[in-house]
């Protein structure tokens, strides 16, 4: 009989256990956040400038709305980026709730994943606190990555959480490897957010191509 495992409820360990996945701590592995990237123009980084001050001066007064993220944040991103234009198409999955309590208060939250062309990934980790780290979708993202209709291809994804931002990359070949980018903070001094574009317009000429 054979057993359906929710995403939510998968672990890393599972996951690796499951499909023989395998990290990879090797600096070559993935280059494509780092090489050939694209420049981006002073409009563009007016905008991310913009993006970061309104992200900034509406986490100073919580509660936040609900999908702060995508509209203040990742929209812009995934705009800029050309995502919404063709060859690209989204559609969004189911949300997924997730929870941690935090000195006798339980703190609630959600993951939301949009799919790009079915080759790269997005997983967005919202809260009304600044409270869950990247770590709580990386399971999530490699399950769906894993679900990708096109292995020979590698695949890429992105998780966020408003502040923090980490591209993985994920291919099979006698077995599955996955290895992920650096951190990019908001806060960091300068604007990360030139980078990410950087990185988001990089995958989006690489999978582009394929069409």
């Amino acid at each position: 009989m054979v057993k359906t495992v929710p995403a939510r409820e998968i672990t890393l360990h599972e996951l690796t256990q499951k499909f023989k996945l395998q990290f990879v701590d090797d600096q070559h592995f993935f280059r494509e956040w780092q090489d050939q990237l694209p420049e981006i123009t002073d409009l563009e980084k007016k905008r991310l400038d913009r993006v970061k001050t309104s992200y900034s001066n509406l986490i100073e007064d919580p509660p936040l709305l609900e999908n702060t993220v995508k509209m203040v944040v990742l929209s812009p991103l995934l705009d800029l980026a050309g995502f919404y234009l063709p060859p690209f198409r989204i559609r969004s999955e189911k949300s997924i709730e997730i929870s941690l309590e935090d000195q006798g208060i339980i703190i609630k939250g959600q993951i939301d994943v949009l799919v790009l062309c079915d080759e790269f990934w997005v997983v967005v980790i919202e809260s009304k606190q600044a409270a869950f780290s990247l770590e709580v979708g990386k399971s999530q993202l490699l399950t769906y990555m894993l679900a990708n209709p096109h292995p020979d291809h590698p695949t890429y994804g992105l998780i966020l959480n408003g502040s923090n931002f980490r591209f993985v990359k994920l291919i099979k070949g006698e077995r599955y490897q996955y290895s992920v980018s650096k951190m990019f903070d908001l806060f960091n001094p300068g604007n990360d957010l030139y980078d990410v574009l950087r990185v988001l317009k990089r995958l989006g000429e690489l999978i582009s191509d394929r069409f």
